[in-house]
Formats: C-alpha cells, structure tokens, sequence
C-alpha cells in the first residue's frame, strides 16, 4: 500500500495565467488588457508547474460566469452591465454551470472541447485538476444554454408568487421589482464609461434575494448584487424543511451517509448541485473547491459529498469556512476533506510577518485543531487575500519565506500557492473594479511579476530579475521536499515553549518543531525577524530524546531545503543540542541520518 504524502495545490487564475498583455489600463476591455486561455497551459506550462511540487491544479473562474463581453454569435445571452462586477465579471457569478467562460477559448464555439483538452494535459503532466462549485449563490442572469438532457435550469419551475417553497430555487420578493443599488464613486458600472441613464436597467420581476442573504429589492452596494441566493430548504424564519442528521452521524462514512439520503425527500437544489458536481467528474475533473460554503446548510453537504464520494472515492473537496465553531460540522458531518485554515493560523501567521504577532500563537493553534489537523488547508496568499509583497501587506515577499515553511511542514494538511506568489507577485495595479493588493478577479489585467517568469509563454523565468528567480526557486525546494517527505505525514510535537524558556537569545520570533515517523525524523526552525540573526543551542527536550530513541551521542543532521550546513546534534544528559547560526528570515529543515 502506497504511503500518503502531502498534496500541494497550485490555485491559478485562469484567465490571467497566460495573458502577456502588459497595458493594464483601468476598465480596460479584452481588445486592450488580454486575457489568457486554456491552451497557455501548455505541456511545457503545466511542467513547470508540477517541478514546483505541486499534485493539483485548482484553475480557478472556468465555469460561465457573467460577462460582458457580446457572445451572442456563440448563441450566448448578453448581460448587463448593472449586474456584472467589473470589466470581465465575477467568476463567482455563475451563469451557466454546463459551460465554461467562453474568454478562456481560443474558439468559444468550442469551449468546452479546449478546457476537455486542459484537463487532459494536466493529467498527462500529472496534476490533478480541481474547478470551482459556488452553491450559495449564482449569477442575477442565470441562463443555461447547453444544458444536458433532462436538466431544467435553476428557477425555470419556481412559484414566484411566493416568498419561499421547499422546491423553488431562490427567495422572492412578490410584488417588487428589481433595483440596481445606488452606484458609488467607482463602482459605477464599467466605471461610469457609459451614463447611468444610457444602461438600459436590469429587469427582475419579481426580485430575487441577493446571494449573501439582502431581502431587499434594492440591494446596498456592498451586497452581492450581481448574484441571487440559492434556496436549499430553508425556510425565511431559519427552521429546516428536510431531514437533519442525528449527532451519531459525525463518526458515520460517506457511503453511510449516502444510504443515509437514499430515500429522502431533499430540495430541489440539491438535486440540481448535485447533478452538476457528478457531471464535472464525468468531464474529468478530480475535485472541487466550493465557495463560502457555511452559508449553505451541513446537510447538503453530506448529501453532495457523499454522492460525489461514492462516484469517486478519491475526489479532492475543499471549501471555505471561516467560523472556527463550524469546522467539526463540516468535516465530520458535511464530509470535506479540507477547510481553509484562514482564521487560525493564517491570520496569526499574517500578524507575525506584519510584526506585531508572535510565534507563540502558532503552537496554540495547532494544539486548538489537533483532532481535525489534517482537515485544515494551508496557505498565505489566495485571490481573496493581500499579496504578501503588497504595499499593505509585508511590501516585500521574502517576509513570507519563514511563514511558508512553517505553514507548508507544520502539519499532515494540504499546502495551497497562489499563482505569482512563488514570484514576489505585489499586485500594484488598479484595475478597476478590483484594487491593488489583490490581483483582481474581476478585471482583464496583466500579472507583471508573474508575467516575467512567464517570457511570452517560455515558461523559463527569462525576464525575471534574480530576487524573483530565488523566490521561486526556494519555493520549488520548499514544496519538493514536503511532497518527498513521510514524517510530514506522521507525528508533530513544538519545541518552541522548551526553547523559549531554556535557550538563550530564543524569543516570539522563532519558531521550532519537530515532525517524524519509522522512517524520517525532521527538526523545523524558521526565524520571522527580517533584521536579526540569532546564535542558538537549540535544544531538543528529553521527552523527544526519548521519543526519538536517541542516547547520549553526536549524530548528523543534513538540512533539507539547501544543504549548506550539516551541524552536529549532540545529546547530552537526554537533552539534543544543535549549535546553530540563524539568519533573517532564514529556515532551516534538519533531517537526522
């Protein structure tokens, strides 16, 4: 039986990834930005990915989401720009769920055949390939053009007339009509390029909820105006029109769960979701991510998970919960497999690179999450958060170098990257809609830094400076030695509070752990100061001396990520010693021989 060993995902922004446009003009449309397409990840392309240490490829914005951009030669809907978030549109807008967004194609009569070709590269190169799902919400303008057989669009058979039905897919509001909010400086849509008064006004009658929850048939301006929510059974008090699961279900399987919902009556919208997770897997895709998943209800998670689980036992599921009260539910109950560790240990990793946190939050998280350890996501950057180089951020990527480390070995979980953060990414533009610090999602903008390693699609780092080639490549180190590594699968124990309290010049900036199994045993320290280097005798505690069945003795340390240093740890009176120097925001990973 194979050994596990940790996952790593690569979230790219697919539509960004292989534009090479460099004009990045505010609002700018396709014609003036770009847009990259499924056929930049070439074999070369999706190489270069997998050398990085990376086993799954989350393309991020491929299902169809509203655009604005005339598709209509295609048999496409036009949309309105009073309900599309900037130039290219939200991809968490989803406007047909059977399609991709036809930006991606070279060919959009043909869309799908060119992602179908994607995905077969991809696992030709040997990554797995996750897409997004986003049962919470979907797009104002739903409109499935290429439904399979049998399948009825979302809200094509609801009773309007009423507020809430168990089988309608959205709320309503009988009586009202839709507004637009009342539009601020800069969100105006298309940036105000065209009069308020010239856009022909979006019509919705009756107005649906909007899809973070605003019954109003004006939504604010803050609101997901561009969305409606999704009704999954949910009656307008909160109570519940569909069976729950008993509490014993938390330790049930997903073929029990399954069994479970065999002959249940269940809403309408799980059916729909349901059917569309099972024909993306038949399309070939190997998992899913799933957006703001705590806004839709535990049960429909275990619905979904386990007919996605008993299709395809290996499928990858991860998800954003970002109420740590939650998590147990939706792993145990709702069968993720993995949650964003966002509200833990990234923001505590977040606030030890911006200064002002310390080390010492670290161990407490881990100890807070030991039982669902495995369950919980890693990562620093996504395209929900700030570019560690940004400005508002760190200003410079190589402060996350100590955070990556700690984040990539502290536990037996997944490691995600964002797209460009191997390269130092800033995200100084604006864009439009979006703003800097954050790569837009919602405009056709060029990725400079990313742009750089991506040489006119040679894929070779050939414009890089060599800042950013060494990012990269302690990145590529970093993550290849994770994915070769079976004591990162096995056992975790910090040694930070015995060397903050017994070793000299130890203090809140280090960190340091150690990780093994039968076969390997690893000793982690990582230095978060960007100015200091600190002269330890790091020490190992007799309890892993013990542990470890090491006696009094000298043995060879190798240190995993460069190789430059070799020092001796030396164990004296059940206590291991290792003589080392420390630079700024220097780690090391030392493996004993």
């Amino acid at each position: 039986m194979a050994k596990r060993k940790k996952a790593t995902v690569y979230q790219v922004f697919t539509r960004l990834f292989g534009n090479t446009n460099t004009t990045n003009k505010p609002w700018g449309i396709i014609e003036e930005n770009g847009v990259g397409k499924f056929n930049d990840f070439t074999t070369k392309a999706l190489k270069s990915i997998k050398d990085l240490g990376i086993t799954h490829i989350w393309y991020t914005g491929v299902p169809h989401h509203a655009v604005i951009k005339d598709y209509t030669k295609y048999g496409i809907s036009n949309d309105n720009p009073e309900v599309v978030k900037g130039r290219a549109g939200s991809p968490y807008a989803v406007k047909d769920y059977y399609n991709v967004n036809p930006d991606l194609a070279i060919n959009p009569e043909n869309r799908l055949e060119e992602f179908k070709a994607l995905i077969d590269r991809s696992h030709k190169a040997g990554l797995n390939v996750i897409i997004d799902i986003v049962p919470n919400h979907v797009a104002r303008n739903y409109k499935g053009e290429t439904n399979p057989d049998g399948i009825v669009d979302f809200g094509a058979n609801d009773d309007t007339s009423v507020e809430y039905h168990k089988n309608n897919n959205f709320y309503y509001i009988p009586g009202e009509e839709y507004k637009s909010p009342n539009w601020k400086d800069g969100l105006l849509p298309l940036g105000g390029e065209i009069p308020e008064d010239k856009i022909e006004p979006f019509k919705e009658v009756p107005a649906k909820w909007t899809g973070n929850g605003s019954r109003l048939a004006q939504p604010n301006i803050n609101d997901w105006y561009e969305t409606v929510k999704i009704n999954y059974g949910i009656r307008p008090d909160g109570t519940y029109d569909f069976d729950t699961l008993p509490d014993y279900f938390f330790h049930k399987n997903y073929e029990e769960h399954y069994t479970f919902w065999k002959n249940k009556e269940v809403p309408d919208s799980w059916i729909k979701f349901k059917d569309i997770a099972l024909y993306w897997l038949n399309f070939g895709v190997d998992g899913f991510r799933y957006d703001m998943a705590e806004m839709v209800p535990v049960e429909f998670w275990s619905y979904l998970n386990s007919h996605i689980k008993m299709q395809k036992n290996d499928a990858f599921i991860m998800a954003e919960v970002y109420n740590p009260d939650l998590y147990r539910d939706y792993i145990l109950l709702g069968k993720m497999d993995y949650l964003y560790d966002k509200v833990e240990l990234y923001d505590g990793l977040k606030h030890i690179m911006k200064g002002y946190g310390w080390t010492d939050h670290i161990a407490v998280v881990q100890n807070n999450l030991k039982d669902i350890e495995h369950n919980m996501l890693h990562f620093l950057e996504n395209h929900d958060e700030q570019r560690i180089a940004s400005p508002e951020f760190a200003g410079k990527a190589e402060i996350g170098k100590p955070a990556m480390v700690v984040s990539a070995t502290l536990s037996t979980s997944p490691t995600m990257l964002y797209f460009g953060q191997e390269v130092g990414e800033p995200a100084k533009e604006n864009t439009g809609f979006g703003s800097a610090s954050r790569t837009s999602i919602f405009d056709y903008v060029g990725v400079p830094t990313f742009q750089r390693w991506v040489n006119n699609k040679k894929f070779d780092g050939g414009q890089s400076t060599k800042e950013e080639k060494e990012l990269r490549d302690f990145y590529k180190r970093l993550l290849n030695v994770t994915i070769n590594s079976s004591a990162l699968m096995g056992f975790y124990q910090e040694i930070h509070f015995y060397n903050k309290e017994t070793t000299k010049d130890y203090d809140h900036r280090i960190f340091s752990f150690v990780r093994w199994d039968k076969e390997e045993k690893l000793l982690i320290v990582s230095n978060f100061d960007a100015e200091k280097t600190y002269n330890l005798d790091l020490k190992l505690p007799e309890s892993m001396v013990t542990s470890w069945g090491l006696t009094d003795d000298t043995y060879e340390l190798v240190e995993k990520l460069y190789g430059k240093i070799k020092p001796p740890l030396e164990v004296k009176n059940k206590e291991g010693h290792i003589k080392i120097e420390l630079l700024p925001l220097e780690s090391f990973i030392f493996q004993l021989q």
